[in-house]
């Protein structure tokens, strides 16, 4: 028998390869230098082993902790600002009087008075403690006061009282400090001492617990003796800083003391020297500078005078007598200062920032023409002749009943219905009598011309006033129960095609395409626009990050001269109003359209309309607007709202200065108005009952140029105020 041998087409199978192990270590010598596909296009990190991050992460807060502690060393130091301390009693109970007493220890250290108007402020230099404070107060009643000192405020002091924590002012004003943005704060009780010690414990847990609401995890510390006010010292210096972005990236003086000096021209402008030390960033010479209140305004030159308020005096030997020595400390400085003046900075014309506000609009730069006033009056007289209609009617017929008459051709100026029928037969019966009588009825018979004014003033004469304002007060409270929030009533002495002549119908409100640059009003030629205006306020931040400017540095002590000042600000600063200067940022003098996004303070009932004038406070400034109101959504068109709604959030839209964000807002209402009243309609059929008229209507809105950066005095805080927050502010 023969045996099986395999063809050529037998399978082969590769035979299995022996070796030991190849490891990781050879696996990465094998392909070194190379990646793979997915890791091209990222950027290679360094892996670092375990102990490596530990020690990466160990350097980052010892950086970050140096950092701190720095900043700490600076405020208050012989090299920084003077710690400045804003005390704020939130009760009409406090004794600030009492509480500057105790802050007032001779033997902490030494105590300069500073008075200016009914304002009184101090100076506190400890050098044991090494430290230097500048104490000022203010009223919460004195609202704008309060608001305006906060913006440069290193730290809020609050007295509240041991029974009651704070009364509703108080309250109030705690709102609006939180909606614009505290800084570093502390809480101090007065008063408690004064208490029966029984009562002493129940008092300091009933005020924890009420202050755990608004202050989580905030101590209580007491401001009865002198020791308590040294430790209240010793808090307020070691207290870790709370920033605010809005002051944070600009330079900004809060005003010692301030002398004007008049223009040849006029007593009534001229050049204010305010002097006070630079905080927050250096202080260039060539930027703009804006007084809260008042406006922006250009610099001269920065002087550098002599510290008045040195922690460490100098001390100067006598020559005669060298045994002797005397401190130049504030009062002795004064003498000094003439001859140790020194000229920091003198403004570059080339290089300084412009007041420019607006933009120079063309005349001739459109394509588009717009009719004068004579040919739009032309236009609404040819449409009123056009529309008369001259008919032959019963002698004693009105112009509203002609309306309705029948012509030759079975025609009427109005629709059919029974009084047209009952009319057009009567007539014609008096038309089928014989002929003697047709004289008579010549003369029965005359001749009216009919037009749309003529019919409207008709109406509006025969038409109870009374009657009528009853009703539209009904008809009010029914919608406003009804909650129909888009309706809007036609007024009774301007005839509907007038009054809605700038709407449109849109089939839909979402998809409907209208161009956002159609029909703009010349005001929108006046303004600044950017073309990315992300980009820009990325760049302006990054340049104040990486550029060193050249200027004041924080700390210095300086006098700026600002030109063309009018004289009444010096005057309010004397009376004792503070005088609060920023710089300000590339592009932030100009105008533009502001929107932002806020909500009402809870504790506001009155209505808010719309073109109201309203205070603002948006960041660093304060000024009068009346914005305009409309929904905060996602969508390409949003709509108007006419009142300031309670429940939600709204975009307010006013012209106003740029500001770059994150800048806080505040409202304050300044006063209401009235209403819209009836429409006059003519119908294709007969309205029952139950029938309801409604159009969609719409038409672009823009805010009015209304901006005034001139708010002076304070406004006296009463219940109908509101207050406002804001993440951002976003510029068209």
């Amino acid at each position: 028998m023969a045996a099986h041998r395999s063809g050529p087409l037998k399978q082969q199978n590769k035979a299995h390869k022996g070796g030991r192990h190849r490891g990781r270590g050879s696996a990465q010598r094998d392909g070194k230098g190379r990646l793979a596909p997915k890791t091209l296009s990222k950027k290679v990190r360094k892996d670092l082993s375990r102990v490596d991050q530990r020690h990466r992460a160990s350097q980052l807060r010892k950086q970050k902790k140096e950092a701190v502690l720095a900043e700490k060393r600076q405020l208050g130091s012989k090299d920084g600002p003077p710690h400045q301390v804003l005390v704020v009693p939130l009760h009409s109970r406090i004794s600030l009087p009492e509480a500057f007493r105790l802050l007032q220890d001779r033997d902490t250290g030494t105590v300069h008075l500073i008075e200016w108007g009914n304002t009184h402020s101090f100076m506190l230099l400890c050098p044991r403690l090494k430290h230097r404070w500048f104490f000022t107060s203010a009223r919460p009643g004195d609202l704008h006061t309060v608001l305006d000192m906060a913006k440069v405020a290193d730290t809020i002091l609050f007295l509240l009282d041991p029974l009651e924590g704070w009364d509703s002012t108080g309250d109030y004003c705690l709102s609006c400090l939180f909606a614009q943005g505290l800084p570093t704060y502390t809480l101090a009780v007065q008063g408690i001492s004064s208490l029966p010690p029984k009562k002493q414990i129940d008092a300091r847990k009933k005020l924890s617990k009420a202050v755990e609401k608004r202050f989580p995890e905030d101590k209580l510390l007491l401001l009865d003796t002198q020791q308590e006010a040294g430790m209240l010292l010793r808090q307020l210096a070691n207290q870790k800083q709370r920033h605010l972005a809005f002051r944070d990236r600009r330079a900004y003086l809060f005003a010692h003391a301030a002398d004007f000096v008049p223009s040849e021209e006029s007593d009534l402008v001229g050049t204010l020297k305010i002097s006070g030390y630079v905080r927050g960033q250096a202080l260039n010479v060539n930027s703009v500078l804006h007084i809260t209140g008042h406006g922006d305004f250009q610099m001269k030159q920065i002087d550098a005078p002599v510290d008045p308020f040195p922690l460490n005096p100098r001390v100067i030997k006598s020559s005669k007598d060298p045994g002797t020595a005397m401190e130049i400390c504030a009062a002795d400085a004064v003498a000094d200062m003439e001859e140790d003046l020194k000229v920091l900075m003198k403004a570059d014309p080339d290089r300084q920032e412009s007041l420019q506000t607006e933009v120079i609009p063309d005349p001739m730069e459109g394509e588009q023409t717009w009719p004068t006033e004579e040919e739009l009056s032309e236009a609404q007289d040819l449409l009123k002749e056009s529309s008369k209609v001259v008919k032959k009617v019963p002698k004693g017929t009105s112009s509203y009943q002609a309306e309705w008459i029948l012509d030759e051709d079975g025609e009427s100026g109005g629709e059919e219905d029974e009084y047209d029928d009952i009319e057009h037969e009567d007539f014609m019966e008096e038309e089928s009598q014989d002929e003697g009588s047709e004289e008579e009825e010549e003369e029965e018979c005359e001749t009216v011309t009919l037009g749309e004014s003529v019919r409207d003033d008709v109406y509006d004469e025969k038409v109870d006033e009374e009657a009528e304002e009853k009703m539209l007060e009904k008809y009010k409270q029914e919608r406003l129960e009804e909650m129909f929030p888009d309706e809007l009533d036609t007024p009774r002495d301007v005839a509907a095609r007038i009054r809605f002549q700038k709407y449109r119908g849109l089939k839909s409100f979402r998809t409907s395409p209208w161009d956002p640059k159609e029909n703009l009003p010349r005001d929108y030629a006046r303004i600044f626009q950017f073309q990315n205006f992300i980009n820009t306020r990325r760049r302006i931040f990054k340049e104040i990050e990486d550029k060193e400017v050249e200027g004041a540095e924080v700390g210095w002590y300086v006098t700026l001269h600002v030109s063309e000042v009018p004289v009444s600000v010096v005057e309010h600063f004397k009376r004792g109003t503070p005088l609060i200067a920023f710089s300000l940022l590339p592009h932030e003098q100009k105008m533009s359209v502001l929107n932002m996004v806020v909500s009402r303070h809870p504790g506001n009932t009155e209505p808010v309309k719309a073109k109201e004038e309203l205070i603002f406070h948006c960041g660093f400034r304060r000024f009068r607007a009346s914005p305009l109101f409309s929904q905060h959504t996602a969508a390409d068109k949003h709509k108007f709202q006419r009142f300031f709604t309670a429940d939600t959030a709204l975009v307010v839209t006013v012209y106003a200065p740029i500001t770059f964000p994150p800048a806080s807002v505040l409202l304050f209402k300044q006063n209401s108005n009235g209403t819209h009243g009836h429409m006059k309609c003519s119908f294709d059929g007969k309205l029952k009952s139950q029938d309801t008229v409604l159009m969609n209507l719409y038409k672009r809105v823009f805010p009015k140029w209304t901006y005034d950066p001139y708010v002076p005095e304070p406004v006296p805080w009463v219940k109908s105020e509101i207050s406002s927050t804001v993440p951002e502010v976003d510029m068209e």
